[in-house]
């Protein structure tokens, strides 16, 4: 994996790899064609999107989808499900209109389209870019199979607040791995042919910052320093662009001031001039009509020109160029030029999907009967979420659940042991699958499986779900209380809502919600019974007392239509659990923004209550769990790291070797990582910043040892003044198997 890893970052800098591959051939001439024949109003056009049957953002006024269509006022569709209609829009599009340009259809496949997956933090815990690879090939094969061509993924913002409710939708708090995660993601949505009918174009989002909003409230400012949006924010984006994602998205947010939508330090002078990218960039919803909102335009005319002069093509859902690019055309504030370089990046856009040589490739009936809902693609649901679940706790290894051992009385108990409302174990972003928006049929909830499972090996199971609001009391958890009293163990099934989970879902606390830590101290007798706590969670959540009182913890994330299976395979041992969490679980809200890659202080406190120091007077410093952290129910012992060379010149590259051991009685997966530490710079480098990693299994007793190479690229970064270098001297590199407990070895680089 490492050295997989290594040749995967270098081939990125070759180029716009993925979106040049395309079987259509000699598009420039056409869309110069094209282009030649078309109206002031039909450019406008082709740079306006409207959504179909589903809202994912505020009210937007627009006429007759048909109507618009005909007319020329419109080029493409997001958040459509029906495919009859799509059917019929495209060939209104396309036989109804003078020059029968077809229509794209967008949508937010985040998870999974038909088939539904865990959520993508879930999937960056597995720490297995090839598995998120294989999990968007098949959101691809469904979403194109219904008459999608364009899917507004991967979010690759970086964020290290869990307030924020779409830290479900990204990698987590490090740029390595969202980087790794994020190109995955492209090259499993986008495959070998963007023109093939069975792959969709990809869409990075958001760019620029959006996951470092204040307070962690959804569409808030974000003011960052230069060296911090290049060093932390921008590199995933880069990665994806440079593996050739079609299409990139504007952030809601302002950026030092600038709204990212008309921000052209971001999308002219980086995305296109540094990168050299030649995508297609569209707005969030309504954000250009939202920069007047934000008092950096003064109406659809003047946030036309600007944002349009920023480098940004297509409005999506808020009609601000139909209502003010032509005014601003007319008045000077755009070029032509501009206007016919924005509209050739949309044609070219849909010559590369194939579009103009077969509008209705994307909607074949027999191929959409043929392809929704196969059996295989669930193997692959159950998998994903098995490897994405997360062993935080394992206290006198209580699990897993051998009918051989001391308790014979199971209680699954919990407002999430049997949930059928709220878009439980999926999120918000389950959009389109009947009414309201998904089938709960599909859906395995741990009832469903863990309790036949569990009998099936001999011990004696009650179910006892709780029915929890805000303002729940001890009534409600009397079923729950009754069954734990009866019980030898607990399985508490707590956790968030799914529709807790998404856009527009931040919160201003991250304790476990809604009573659930009262329920967990009553029905565990305040934690004389030994318990299991399941979470299902879409970002860190807090929960001291289970900390200390509850043998295990189980992080499950929200798995999908899989949960119950999955889980069941992780509890009864049929899985060894093997994630990672990438990120970091903080001990309290009061920490927030805690991350592992910080800055040293003048002053770092070494133990709790240290006076002058970094730290609180009422609560540690450090986490609750760590980055890259997460338990096994084997163990692993790690001999110190190993260099080739305590010394390397400019352009030599280091190797890293470490040697791991199987020391438990099971087979197992541990995930190698790997971090350094530029030790003196000309600014404060962070304590540790992950290098690379390789996932490996063992048998018991088997020993490996695994290699990392580090170049000089590796120790480079961005200064004060926006240059990125590597500087002469020493540094550490770090080994284990979480950012906390590694052992370290020095070197130097010399110039």
């Amino acid at each position: 994996m490492a050295n997989r890893i290594f040749s995967l970052l270098l081939l990125l800098c070759a180029g716009n790899l993925i979106a040049q591959n395309t079987s259509v051939t000699n598009i420039e001439p056409r869309v110069e064609a094209l282009l030649a024949k078309m109206t002031v109003e039909e450019k406008i056009g082709q740079l306006t999107q409207m959504p179909g049957d589903i809202s994912t953002g505020t009210d937007v006024a627009k006429d007759d989808l048909l109507n618009q269509i005909r007319t020329g006022k419109l080029g493409s569709i997001l958040s459509h499900t029906n495919f009859q209609n799509k059917i019929t829009m495209q060939r209104v599009a396309t036989k109804e209109t003078r020059l029968g340009i077809p229509l794209v259809f967008g949508f937010d496949v985040i998870h999974g389209y038909k088939t539904i997956f865990p959520i993508p933090l879930a999937q960056a815990a597995t720490w297995e870019p090839d598995l998120v690879e294989r999990i968007e090939r098949i959101a691809a094969e469904e979403a194109s199979a219904d008459g999608q061509n364009w899917t507004f993924s991967p979010m690759v913002d970086i964020s290290r607040d869990p307030r924020w409710g779409r830290n479900m939708e990204g990698s987590g708090e490090d740029p390595y791995l969202g980087s790794l995660i994020g190109v995955a993601r492209v090259r499993g949505f986008q495959g070998n042919d963007l023109a093939a009918n069975n792959t969709v174009a990809a869409c990075a989002k958001h760019y620029a910052g959006y996951g470092f909003v204040e307070a962690g409230r959804e569409y808030n400012t974000v003011d960052m320093s230069e060296q911090r949006l290049r060093e932390l924010i921008l590199p995933p984006f880069e990665a994806v662009a440079k593996a050739g994602s079609a299409t990139f998205m504007n952030a809601f947010n302002t950026l030092n001031g600038t709204p990212a939508s008309m921000n052209k330090h971001l999308v002219t002078d980086i995305l296109r001039g540094e990168w050299t990218w030649k995508g297609l960039v569209v707005s969030d919803w309504n954000s250009f009509g939202e920069v007047i909102v934000h008092g950096a335009a003064a109406d659809e005319e003047d946030a036309s020109a600007k944002c349009l002069g920023a480098g940004s093509d297509m409005d999506m859902a808020g009609g601000t160029f139909q209502k003010g690019m032509k005014k601003a055309l007319d008045n000077g504030k755009v070029t032509q030029a501009q206007l016919d370089e924005a509209v050739r990046r949309v044609l070219r856009f849909k010559f590369m999907l194939g579009l103009f040589d077969d509008p209705f490739r994307y909607l074949d009936p027999k191929r959409r009967e043929a392809t929704l809902f196969k059996e295989e693609y669930r193997k692959t649901a159950r998998e994903a979420a098995a490897k994405s679940m997360v062993l935080l706790k394992n206290d006198g290894g209580l699990l897993p659940l051998n009918p051989a051992g001391p308790f014979k009385k199971i209680a699954i108990i919990g407002p999430l042991v049997d949930s059928r409302t709220y878009k439980d174990y999926m999120s918000f972003w389950t959009l389109g699958l009947g009414t309201p928006y998904y089938d709960s049929t599909k859906v395995i909830t741990p009832a469903m499986a863990l309790k036949p499972a569990l009998e099936a090996l001999g011990f004696q199971v009650t179910v006892a779900g709780v029915n929890l609001t805000a303002a729940s009391d001890e009534a409600a958890f009397k079923d729950a209380i009754q069954a734990s009293k009866d019980a030898d163990l607990i399985i508490a099934c707590v956790g968030e809502r799914g529709l807790d989970c998404g856009e527009s879902r931040s919160v201003s606390d991250i304790n476990l919600p809604r009573g659930q830590e009262r329920l967990l101290k009553i029905a565990t007798l305040n934690g004389n019974r030994p318990t299991v706590m399941v979470l299902f969670n879409s970002r860190p959540l807090t929960f001291q007392w289970a900390n200390e009182n509850i043998e295990s913890i189980l992080v499950a994330w929200q798995p999908g239509f899989e949960t119950g299976n999955a889980l069941t395979d992780i509890l009864t041992g049929k899985v060894n659990p093997g994630g990672k969490l990438p990120v970091t679980f903080p001990y309290s809200l009061g920490q927030v923004p805690i991350y592992y890659n910080a800055l040293n202080t003048g002053r770092p406190q070494e133990k709790q209550g240290q006076m002058w120091t970094s730290g609180y007077l009422d609560g540690p410093a450090t986490p609750a769990y760590p980055f890259g952290f997460g338990l096994s129910y084997t163990t692993f012992a790690y001999e110190a790291p190993k260099v080739n060379k305590t010394k390397i010149k400019s352009g030599e590259t280091l190797e890293v070797s470490v040697t791991v051991t199987n020391t438990g009685k099971i087979a197992g997966s541990e995930t190698v990582q790997c971090y350094i530490r530029d030790l003196v710079a000309d600014i404060s480098r962070p304590l540790k910043e992950l290098k690379g990693f390789e996932k490996i299994t063992l048998a018991p007793g088997e020993k490996r040892t695994v290699k990392f190479k580090i170049t000089e690229n590796d120790l480079a970064y961005w200064n004060t003044e926006a240059k990125r270098k590597a500087d002469p001297g020493k540094f550490k590199v770090f080994t284990g198997g979480n950012s906390r407990d590694v052992q370290e070895v020095e070197f130097s680089l010399e110039k």
